[in-house]
């Protein structure tokens, strides 16, 4: 087994769409400077909007990079979403599970973090 197999060194390129709630441990984004919205979302509510963005992609209806500008709680919406890429134990853990299961051009389903509830699209 190569050491890129055992999972050392290796590095992912993702892009995500954030939906924070009551529950994120930094209750405010860029569309909620004061975080009025944010603290009034429930896990529920960030849930349900994240599984209908992720309905949209699935079908066609939408792309992901213009639903994240859109909608997505973290600075990275001006990327479209795109974190870029990362390696091990730079994300929180998952995060980080999550994305390194996908395989290229894979979406994830729902993941929860501390800063909220998440939809992944691994790039590379």
């Amino acid at each position: 087994m190569s050491s890129s197999a055992a999972g050392d060194g290796e590095t992912v390129r993702a892009s995500h769409i954030l939906i924070k709630h009551e529950g994120s441990r930094r209750k405010s984004s860029w569309k909620d400077p004061d975080g009025r919205v944010i603290s009034a979302t429930t896990r529920a509510d960030a849930a349900a909007r994240l599984l209908d963005l992720r309905n949209q992609i699935l079908a066609g209806q939408a792309n992901f990079a213009d639903l994240a500008a859109r909608h997505s709680d973290c600075s990275s919406a001006r990327r479209g979403g795109d974190l870029g890429s990362f390696g091990r134990r730079q994300m929180q853990k998952p995060f980080e599970d999550a994305t390194f299961a996908l395989k290229v051009g894979e979406l994830s389903d729902l993941v929860d973090t501390d800063s909220g509830v998440h939809i992944i699209l691994r790039t590379a």
